[in-house]
C-alpha cells in the first residue's frame, strides 16, 4: 500500500503524471537533441522528425522504381536532391544515398542560432538562441526573433546584425571599424 501524499507534496507533484511519464517525455535521444540544438519546443523536433521521415520515404521509394521510368526516376530524384541541397540539408547532389541518411539534426543544423555559431557570430547556441530572441540578428532586410527559422544555403550570406544593436557597435568597435558619423548618433 502507497500512504496518501499531503498536500504539500501534491502541490509540488501537480503537473506530474506518474502512470504515463516516459510516453509524455519522449525518448532519451530526444531529449539529447532538445538540448544540444537548444530547441525551444518539442513540436518544433517532433516535426524535423517527420519531415526527415518523409524525404527518407521519397528516396526509397523513388529508389525501388523499376528500369521503365528510369528518366522519370531521374528527373523526380535531381529535383528532390536540388531542393535539399537548397535548404542545406544534404552536402552534395550526386546520389539518394545522401537522401536515405537524412536525420532530424540535419534541420536542426539549419536553425538560425546553429549558423550565428558556424559563422562565429556567436560564442556558444545559448548565446545565439539569446541573440536571436531579443532581436539583434537581421536576416537581410527583416530582423528576426524567432529562433526556429530556418535558413537555405542561398540566404545564409545575408545574416547580420541590426544597425542599431550594441553587439553590432561592440564588434565595430573591437576591429576599429566604426564610423565616425555612428559616434554623432
Amino acid at each position: 500500500m502507497v500512504r496518501k501524499l499531503k498536500y504539500h507534496e501534491q502541490k509540488l507533484l501537480r503537473r506530474l503524471e506518474l502512470v504515463s511519464w516516459e510516453a509524455a517525455g519522449g525518448s532519451l535521444a530526444e531529449v539529447r537533441a532538445l538540448r544540444r540544438y537548444r530547441l525551444g519546443r518539442r513540436e518544433d523536433y517532433v516535426q524535423y522528425k517527420a519531415l526527415a521521415r518523409s524525404v527518407r520515404a521519397l528516396a526509397r521509394r523513388l529508389r525501388d522504381l523499376g528500369p521503365a521510368s528510369a528518366a522519370f526516376r531521374a528527373r523526380c530524384a535531381a529535383a528532390l536532391l536540388e531542393k535539399l541541397y537548397g535548404l542545406g540539408l544534404v552536402s552534395s547532389r550526386r546520389s539518394l544515398a545522401v537522401c536515405e541518411r537524412l536525420s532530424a539534426a540535419a534541420f536542426c543544423r539549419r536553425r538560425l542560432p546553429c549558423l550565428l555559431v558556424k559563422l562565429r557570430m556567436a560564442q556558444s547556441l545559448r548565446h545565439a538562441v539569446t541573440f536571436v530572441e531579443q532581436g539583434h540578428v537581421r536576416l537581410g532586410p527583416e530582423v528576426v526573433t524567432d529562433p526556429a527559422l530556418l535558413v537555405p544555403r542561398a540566404v545564409e550570406d545575408f545574416i547580420t546584425w541590426v544597425d542599431a544593436s550594441r553587439l553590432r557597435q561592440k564588434v565595430l568597435d573591437y576591429n576599429q571599424e566604426r564610423d565616425d558619423f555612428d559616434l554623432a548618433a
